[in-house]
């Protein structure tokens, strides 16, 4: 039913409105009286919760940054089974993002490229938002990014004001400096300068466990130095990865991609090299050292294949525009049927 609505209503819509559309659809998922109805249907299998960050996250299936940028959908989403939610990116300093139009579906790639440039209503209202969420038994991560009108030699603290206040509030902070979508952003990412940003956030963030979020288009030795430095620095994992600025392989006519612009790709073509940044960082860190995988995942599957390359907990997000709210159930119902292959061969 869903691709109908979506090939049929949803696609009139253009992407950001869509989005809007759905969040209030998600939100009503959560409140009284549906969220428990919701609940009910949707709650993982309690085989599936998995232990990391010093916390028990129902699914290793959640929401990747970006979907739910305000703290304003975290029930919903966590009713229709996602195991945790990342908000964000959120900035220290309220922004409105970029101008519009600033989000495209490549719906023959089922991708979407996104300029949105961190459009939040700031640390602050994230704060007020998850303090009333610290007894709806979510998990929380929250993600934090630069402020535009902030120049990056001031990035540092930038990001220490926006930890000071959303890392009291959430399971686990994690640092974007991967967006392409905020001038100078992804230069943060040199080992150089990385260190003393990470450095400043970790002693901010106090006992909260800190990650960071690298991008898919570092070159691999890039990547296993931030894996390493990461290590060196006692943060609790790396996020791997954002989206990317690759236009290669795709489906959607090449002038019609062009007319999109700038801004980061997800979804279906992220996946291979998704696949990859994981592997390179899970051969630089501890096994015990969290890894979260994002980047092309849209079944059981492919979810359980990350798991099993390993990341410790996977996220998504675009596949959720093309396949619905019922997502996080397939690819919760997906991992425990093909768990129960696995045992049933292992016999």
């Amino acid at each position: 039913m869903y691709p109908l609505l979506f090939t049929h209503v949803l696609t009139r819509f253009d992407p950001e409105t869509a989005h809007h559309l759905g969040m209030a659809v998600i939100r009503v998922a959560g409140s009284w009286p549906f969220a428990r109805a919701v609940r009910a249907f949707a709650r993982p299998a309690p085989e599936l919760a998995v232990e990391a960050l010093g916390h028990t996250f129902p699914s290793p299936f959640g929401v990747a940054a970006g979907f739910d940028k305000n703290a304003v959908g975290v029930k919903g989403l966590e009713a229709l089974g996602f195991g945790h939610v990342e908000i964000g990116t959120v900035t220290a300093i309220p922004q409105d993002g970029n101008p519009k139009p600033r989000l495209f579906r490549l719906v023959a790639d089922r991708a979407v490229i996104n300029r949105m440039g961190f459009n939040n209503r700031g640390a602050e209202a994230a704060a007020r938002r998850l303090a009333k969420l610290r007894r709806s038994g979510a998990v929380v991560g929250a993600n934090i990014g630069k402020s535009r009108v902030v120049e990056v030699e001031n990035a540092t603290a930038d990001y220490v004001t926006s930890a000071r206040m959303l890392a009291p509030l959430s399971d686990y902070l994690a640092v974007n400096v991967s967006s392409p979508n905020t001038p100078g952003l992804r230069g943060l990412q040199a080992v150089e300068t990385l260190a003393p940003l990470l450095r400043a956030v970790k002693e901010a963030a106090g006992s909260t466990p800190l990650l960071v979020k690298i991008a898919p288009d570092l070159p691999d030795d890039e990547i296993t130095a931030i894996a390493r430095l990461a290590v060196d620095e006692g943060l609790a994992g790396i996020i791997a990865n954002n989206t990317t600025i690759s236009r290669e392989g795709l489906a959607t006519d090449a002038g019609k991609v062009e007319e999109m612009g700038d801004g980061g790709l997800s979804g279906a073509p992220l996946k291979e090299r998704s696949l990859a940044v994981l592997r390179t960082v899970r051969a630089a860190v501890p096994d015990d050292f969290c890894v979260i995988s994002v980047g092309g995942v849209e079944t059981a599957e492919e979810v359980q294949e990350r798991l099993d390359n390993g990341a410790t907990l996977v996220q998504g997000y675009t596949a959720f525009l093309y396949l619905g709210p019922l997502w996080a159930k397939q690819i919760n119902d997906g991992l425990v049927k093909l768990r129960a292959v696995r045992a049933q061969i292992g016999r």
